[in-house]
């Protein structure tokens, strides 16, 4: 049965547990204004992922896919870090947090100051040429719109995400397996831990023997095997949290 607890249950299990790694999901983000995915007011309930966001759609048809990443960059615009994310920054410079593997494109855990970062679905901040490896910022392919051009080849630029057909980046998931699996405690925030790979991060945590908390609005998979689960608002959680443990001293 999922049994919920409250931060100060989070905090002793962190306390005992440090430093923790950190998996975060679109749940952290959207207390910044973002809308999620996958909810039943995301945005794949609007925009038909194969039509928008898959890579056999870029190749197919690049100025449709690249005005709905310039609309989703115009969402951005005005998004600041919310509380979760500088939570989550602070409690890494004060040494509970190792690291952050996030989900999440929008760039706000790097802004919020997260250092040990990896963002497993890529960046929308850069767009990148497939055939010579010319990178621009999000800002300068904008203006290059409806179908951005590689400044040194002419090739058509593809917004630094993963799409749909896509592998995630090696270096990246084989980062994140390693930290998962290294981890004495995991704490999941904002992910309904349903999108996988990175979905099956916790189970490298808790095969190694590692223990797992989760954060997050509505249930996961994984609850049962929680011993902290808290359903509630990652930011003020987060907030919380922070407020309650101190400078780590080892």
């Amino acid at each position: 049965m999922r049994q919920l607890y409250g931060v100060a249950s989070l905090a002793e299990l962190v306390r005992t547990h440090a430093p923790c790694v950190v998996l975060t999901g679109a749940g952290v983000s959207t207390e910044s204004g973002i809308p999620d995915f996958r909810s039943p007011t995301g945005v794949w309930r609007r925009y038909d992922p194969m039509e928008y966001a898959s890579i056999d759609a870029f190749r197919a048809e690049p100025a449709k896919v690249w005005d709905f990443y310039g609309r989703r960059l115009a969402s951005l615009a005005g998004a600041e870090p919310n509380d979760g994310h500088r939570a989550l920054a602070e409690l890494e410079r004060r040494g509970w947090v190792e690291a952050v593997i996030t989900q999440n494109v929008d760039g706000l855990h790097a802004r919020a100051g997260s250092r040990n970062l990896v963002e497993v679905h890529g960046s929308i901040r850069t767009a990148s040429c497939g055939t010579c490896g010319a990178t621009v910022t999000s800002e300068e392919a904008l203006g290059l719109l409806p179908v951005p051009s590689c400044p040194d080849c002419g090739e058509a630029l593809k917004p630094d995400v993963v799409m749909f057909g896509e592998l995630l980046p090696e270096a990246a998931i084989g980062c994140a397996i390693r930290l998962s699996s290294q981890a004495a405690l995991m704490l999941v925030v904002g992910s309904s831990l349903e999108v996988f790979p990175v979905a099956g991060l916790p189970l490298e945590t808790l095969a190694a023997g590692g223990r797992l908390a989760i954060v997050n609005r509505g249930e996961t998979p994984l609850d049962d095997r929680a011993d902290v689960v808290i359903d509630a608002s990652a930011g003020r959680t987060l907030a919380a949290l922070a407020r309650a443990l101190p400078e780590r001293r080892e």
